[in-house]
């Protein structure tokens, strides 16, 4: 596994990192807390020593399993987590509704404590915004509210995790530019570039790292899908329309020369390595939801990395949809 630093810090993640988001719903097939247990600590004894979560994911859910699988090795991992929504007062799921959202200093001081008590832990390493819309990144008061939870010892530093959908490229770009964040979250692979890489770009300019997740898009870049291929009903990749999985099957067709042979890499791994082109970029976080796959991701980290050629080729083909019909348009949000 190979490593690198928070811009800024002592602070180093491991390149391949495991967001909880998988193990912590059931959108991706995973109905036990023991499957989601047994992943993190294989993760662990595989070298990946960064984990992302959030106080959202299962309602609190995803902080006490990691507390659970990792509290005792505490000093030897990365923990970032997640704030902003209200999910203590706003309970009610309904479908994906995005739930209330509260960055009031009250609130604020009042998720940290909980999510420190949940991870069971006195700090949290990386302290991240979720899904924040303009007036949250021009709130002076929330960032003298993250100042002072610094400055206090109980998160060591505070960033920022853009979603739900890909996009908010003008909340990020205010972030990298305006605020002393150390990280921003962003979705970015090679099927969907934008507005991932001009976030990534910005943060190379103003000296922020970046943390990347959906890497595979969803899984088409794992390498596992065929036409015949069908999702549970309570699994959120059986809500998209089968033209999706049609047409990514097809420009995953034009991207497998990244895994051809004498390449030392699978196109799940080739994938992965994409993304961290960038020296800002600091850790992967593709969706993991069975041992085979953390396996693989894990090992991700010490392929040979994409040469210039391979990324020129990528390039080359992006504008034109790598050359197959548009099917399904892409969904970019953004509260600008």
């Amino acid at each position: 596994m190979k490593f690198r630093t928070v811009p800024n810090t002592d602070l180093q993640l491991s390149t391949v990192g495991f967001g909880l988001w998988t193990i912590t719903t059931s959108w991706w097939g995973i109905e036990d807390d023991a499957t989601g247990i047994d992943l993190l600590r294989r993760a662990y004894d595989l070298g990946i020593t960064f984990f992302d979560t959030a106080d959202t994911y299962g309602e609190g859910k995803g902080e006490t399993m990691l507390a659970e699988a990792l509290g005792d090795r505490r000093d030897k991992i990365v923990i970032a987590t997640k704030f902003g929504y209200d999910f203590y007062n706003d309970n009610e799921r309904r479908g994906q509704r995005e739930r209330a959202q509260d960055f009031s200093p009250g609130f604020v001081r009042f998720a940290c404590e909980q999510s420190l008590k949940r991870l069971g832990t006195d700090y949290i390493d990386i302290y991240q915004i979720h899904n924040p819309r303009m007036p949250t990144v021009q709130s002076d008061e929330l960032f003298a509210t993250l100042e002072d939870l610094k400055s206090e010892g109980r998160i060591r530093h505070y960033a920022a995790a853009l979603g739900p959908a890909n996009g908010w490229e003008a909340e990020g770009l205010a972030l990298n530019r305006n605020r002393d964040i150390a990280t921003l979250q962003v979705i970015y692979n090679m099927f969907e570039q934008e507005p991932g890489r001009r976030l990534i770009e910005s943060a190379e300019q103003n000296d922020v790292g970046v943390l990347i997740r959906v890497p595979h898009s969803s899984g088409l870049l794992e390498g596992r899908y065929t036409l015949d291929t069908e999702f549970a009903p309570n699994d959120h990749r059986a809500h998209r329309p089968r033209e999706w999985l049609i047409e990514g099957l097809q420009k995953l067709e034009k991207v497998m020369f990244l895994a051809e042979e004498g390449t030392g890499r699978t196109i799940g791994q080739a994938a992965i390595q994409y993304c961290l082109e960038s020296p800002n970029v600091l850790s992967i976080l593709p969706n993991v939801y069975n041992a085979e796959q953390l396996e693989e991701f894990a090992a991700a980290s010490d392929v040979p990395p994409l040469t210039a050629e391979e990324f020129a080729k990528i390039a080359e083909m992006y504008p034109s949809n790598f050359g197959v019909e548009r099917l399904v348009e892409p969904v970019l949000k953004s509260s600008s």
